[in-house]
C-alpha cells in the first residue's frame, strides 16, 4: 500500500492525470473532502503567497466546523483503512497539498494574485454552514489524491421497452 500511496504522490507531482476519483457514499463523506480541499488550498496560499494572516483568520473563524470535519475524516480512513488509517490519512493529506502545490506552480507568478481572492470569499460566508457549499463550487481538489467526490448520482429507472400494440382482432 506504501508504493501506491507513493506512486499516486509521484503522478501528481509529475502532472500525469490519474485514475477518476470515486463517487463518495454520502453527501457527509463529499462535504468532508471538499472543506478538506479548501483548507489545503489555503494552507498552500498561506505558505506560498506569505498571507498567514488570511489562513489564521480562517483558521480561528471555522475551528469548530474544521475540527468537526477532520474527525469525520479520521473515522472515514478508519472505517476504509483499519490499522492503517493514519498512515493513508496521512499520504492522502500529502498527496492533496502536493497535488495543490503542483497547481500552483502551474500557475506561475500569476498563483497569488488569481488565489488570494478565496480568502475574502470564504470570511464573507454569511454563516459557518455555508462553508462546505462553497468549498465544492470551488472544485479545488487535484486529479485524484485518493478522495471521492460529490455523492453518486441517483440510479436511473429503466424503464421496459414498450410492445407493439397486438393487431385488432377481425370479427366476421
Amino acid at each position: 500500500m506504501r508504493a501506491f500511496a507513493y506512486s499516486l504522490v509521484a503522478v501528481l507531482l509529475a502532472g500525469q492525470p490519474a485514475f477518476a476519483a470515486p463517487h463518495c457514499p454520502t453527501q457527509a463523506d463529499a462535504s468532508m473532502f471538499d472543506v478538506e480541499s479548501l483548507k489545503s488550498e489555503l494552507m498552500v496560499l498561506a505558505t506560498t503567497c506569505h498571507v498567514s494572516t488570511g489562513y489564521n483568520a480562517f483558521i480561528g473563524r471555522y475551528q469548530p466546523e474544521l475540527v468537526r470535519y477532520d474527525q469525520q475524516l479520521e473515522e472515514y480512513f478508519k472505517h476504509h483503512y483499519g490499522r492503517n488509517a493514519a498512515r493513508e490519512h496521512d499520504a492522502y493529506i500529502t498527496a492533496l497539498a502536493n497535488g495543490q502545490s503542483t497547481t500552483g506552480l502551474r500557475q506561475g507568478t500569476d498563483f497569488c494574485d488569481r488565489n488570494e481572492t478565496l480568502f475574502n470569499e470564504v470570511m464573507s460566508l454569511r454563516s459557518p454552514a455555508d462553508l462546505p457549499a462553497y468549498a465544492a463550487a470551488k472544485d479545488l481538489m487535484p486529479e485524484d489524491p485518493g478522495a471521492c467526490v460529490g455523492p453518486a448520482p441517483p440510479p436511473v429507472k429503466a424503464q421496459a421497452p414498450k410492445r407493439p400494440a397486438a393487431p385488432a382482432k377481425k370479427t366476421s
